[in-house]
């Protein structure tokens, strides 16, 4: 028999600023009247928690707001903003992008650092963490209460440290030990393929789906799993790692050092530019990373018409495959096509492996382009950040 409890005042209490806050963060700006409409809570209880949100710092008087009825204006109140900074940072082999933000993920300010994988500088971590450190000072910041990283790698849910899953430079892990030792407040590392499947459930393709899988076809190919609105990791952080998924048409198989012979060899860029310039595509030459010319090659098939379509019918092929071999042991029902190949091949290169894959899998599954850009790795990285510090300043509940 299970006895029901009464939340005590200060539970009660707890709960009700948690969903002011919410309401504010998520409609803007709200007069008192409005707070008790779209709460349900008392006059003097809604009175209440705003002098105390007021009191702690998280709420203040914005402006007025002309009622339709006699006296005063009524008081408009807003989050600060300004009471707590946050920062998000993705990490590729060829340098660093950053944005420092509100509470409410706000950006205000960004810096992007490159770097010759083949010769990092010396010290490029400690640059990397000044140049965070001088974006938070111009955008008005006293210190940054959380930053979120994303980095290629598998991350141990247990003890938060990077492994790479194959050759990655040294620095990457450098800089994630310079952040935690800086003067930050928590640091957040997570896959980076994992932020931008946050992005895509969020703010992208994937905002009506509780279930679904990001196919990131990049540089590297990975996933991002979310089942039942929850990202899934695995028990050491590998979860979504395909490039290492054996498939045939790659010559041989990986290992536990190289993804070499997976369906990276299918599908990551070096890939999809070698399969382009099979089919007479031009390819843009030169770089350490090859996405970029992955991505002009599907954009010159697309605009090539029905000459290109052999190269898009030959790449929807590869991608199914791998797709196929993750729907049917998790039949997520969608499967969104990110990355720089992914975004690049639209809803052309997603019908084609939609087509496809419904010879290969027994269940009905639904494949999307990408939407959350090409900033979606840095963008889930802001909204893990605000999230966390979300949770702190108004107290978890």
């Amino acid at each position: 028999m299970t006895t029901a409890r009464t939340a005590t005042p200060s539970t009660a209490r707890a709960i009700n600023d948690r969903l002011a806050l919410d309401l504010l963060l998520t409609h803007g700006s709200l007069t008192a009247t409005e707070l008790r409409t779209l709460t349900g809570l008392s006059r003097p209880t809604v009175a209440d928690l705003l002098e105390r949100l007021q009191h702690g710092g998280l709420v203040g008087i914005v402006g007025e707001r002309g009622e339709q009825r006699r006296g005063p204006n009524a008081r408009v109140y807003g989050l600060r903003a300004d009471c707590a900074h946050l920062a998000g940072i993705d990490v590729r082999t060829v340098g660093v992008t950053l944005t420092v933000a509100d509470l409410t993920g706000r950006t205000l300010a960004t810096a992007a650092l490159p770097v010759d994988p083949a010769g990092p500088p010396p010290g490029f971590a400690q640059q990397v963490l000044r140049t965070l450190l001088d974006a938070a000072r111009q955008a008005g910041a006293r210190g940054l209460h959380t930053v979120a990283v994303g980095a290629p790698g598998l991350v141990d849910p247990a003890t938060g440290q990077l492994r790479s899953t194959s050759q990655l430079p040294q620095w990457h892990a450098e800089l994630v030990a310079e952040l935690r030792a800086g003067p930050t407040g928590e640091v957040i590392l997570e896959n980076e393929v994992n932020l931008a499947g946050i992005a895509e459930h969020r703010l992208g393709a994937a905002t009506d789906r509780d279930t679904f899988v990001l196919f990131w076809l990049g540089h590297g190919t990975g996933a991002a799993v979310v089942l039942d609105g929850k990202l899934r990791r695995g028990s050491s952080g590998g979860t979504g790692e395909i490039g290492f998924l054996p498939v045939p048409g790659t010559g041989g198989l990986p290992d536990r050092s190289t993804c070499d012979g997976g369906f990276h060899s299918l599908a990551g860029s070096a890939a999809v530019c070698e399969l382009a310039r099979r089919h007479g595509l031009p390819v843009p030459g030169g770089g350490a990373d090859d996405a970029p010319a992955a991505e002009a090659a599907m954009l010159a098939a697309l605009a090539a018409g029905p000459a290109g379509e052999p190269f898009l019918d030959e790449l929807a092929e590869r991608v199914a495959i791998g797709a196929a071999a993750v729907c049917v042991i998790l039949d997520p029902g969608c499967v969104v096509l990110g990355g720089e190949t992914g975004r690049a091949g639209g809803a052309a290169l997603a019908g084609r492996v939609a087509a496809r894959l419904a010879v290969l899998s027994p269940f009905r599954t639904e494949v999307r382009a990408g939407t959350a850009g090409g900033g979606a790795i840095l963008s889930g990285a802001v909204l893990t950040a605000c999230d966390a510090v979300q949770r702190d300043l108004f107290g978890g509940l």
